[in-house]
């Protein structure tokens, strides 16, 4: 199925977002509002999301509040949505590490409620936006494909919840019938994410880079990642809406190829022409994964899934955001 076509599917659709402010989600906005949808809900508390990400439109609701607040997802679900994506969430592996127990709660509880609200509403679908990095563990052989048991041994609280948010999709699926996909999402970086703390590497490096800082490298900086451009995400997010035969499915979203740490920082120093090199420091504690590869075979058979851009340009992008959007991002770093 071609892009336009699944992009029509959500014509005259009204479109529940959690999490719509972030950065995924806020990219996911910008390109639902070209399918001219009748409404887009969004409830995001803007613990990591940010209002100004989000496009100027009559046809997004936004509610400030959080997915565990059952006033705010009354009012979300008030309106009657067709399809839910599901983004929110207590965002990182050291922030869970920190906040075990918040990370639970939203992860966790904020999840099933989400799932509990759906079904009450008889919504056509739910997208849940899970994370191939954590659930496969920092064990498994490579290239990671979505057959694999998940891992009983992971490594944050974070990479637990997910797993957790992954199987109460499966039961509300198995016991109501609820029309869910899982969408496992891989490194996902690009324009709109604003770099701090427990941020992922890429805004972190960029905004250090802008600095003529040297970029500091966890470990040997021959760790590799699988990094997935957000616009192929949204793709990708899309067709979980539509397509029948995602239903009850897990799916890989992420680019099939390894970028080495040391190459990436090596990339975005001469993009942004910074001098001051990288700087090694010792692995985190929790950071076990050395290696991280993903098969997107299944993606690519069954919803005609097909990453378009490479790490070259998708950073290049990412500089130009930066560029753009300096004031707001200045304003909104927290480290």
């Amino acid at each position: 199925m071609k892009f336009e076509e699944v992009l029509s599917h959500y014509t005259g659709k009204r479109i529940l977002i959690t999490g719509g402010a972030g950065f995924i989600g806020s990219n996911l906005v910008r390109t639902l509002l070209k399918a001219e949808p009748e409404r887009i809900i969004i409830i995001d508390d803007l613990s990591s999301g940010f209002e100004w990400l989000l496009p100027k439109d009559p046809k997004i609701h936004l509610i400030k509040g959080s997915i565990l607040d059952d006033e705010k997802m009354m009012h979300a679900f008030s309106f009657k949505p067709h399809i839910v994506f599901h983004l929110a969430a207590h965002f990182a592996n050291q922030n869970s590490v920190e906040h075990p127990q918040t990370d639970l709660l939203v992860n966790g509880l904020g999840t099933l409620k989400v799932l509990q609200y759906s079904h009450l509403a008889k919504v056509e679908r739910v997208v849940y936006a899970s994370s191939g990095c954590s659930i496969y563990g920092s064990d498994a052989p490579l290239p990671f494909k979505e057959d694999m048991p998940p891992s009983l041994h992971l490594d944050t609280p974070y990479q637990i919840h997910k797993l957790l948010g992954e199987l109460y999709c499966n039961y509300f699926h198995d016991y109501y019938g609820l029309p869910v996909a899982i969408a496992r999402y891989f490194n996902v970086y690009g324009p709109g994410e604003v770099p701090g703390r427990y941020r992922n590497v890429i805004p972190n490096f960029m905004w250090w880079a802008i600095h003529g800082q040297p970029l500091p490298i966890t470990g040997t900086g021959n760790e590799t990642r699988d990094f997935t451009y957000v616009g192929d995400i949204v793709d990708g997010t899309l067709r979980l809406g539509v397509i029948e035969e995602a239903v009850g499915e897990a799916f890989n979203l992420a680019s099939g190829t390894e970028t080495r740490i040391i190459d990436l920082a090596r990339m975005i120093n001469e993009i942004t022409g910074n001098r001051a090199g990288v700087v090694f420091k010792p692995r985190r504690s929790w950071d076990r994964a050395i290696r991280r590869r993903a098969s997107i075979e299944k993606a690519r058979k069954i919803l005609g899934y097909e990453p378009k851009t490479d790490m070259r340009t998708g950073l290049t992008k990412v500089y130009q955001w930066f560029k753009e959007n300096w004031e707001n991002i200045e304003k909104s770093v927290r480290f």
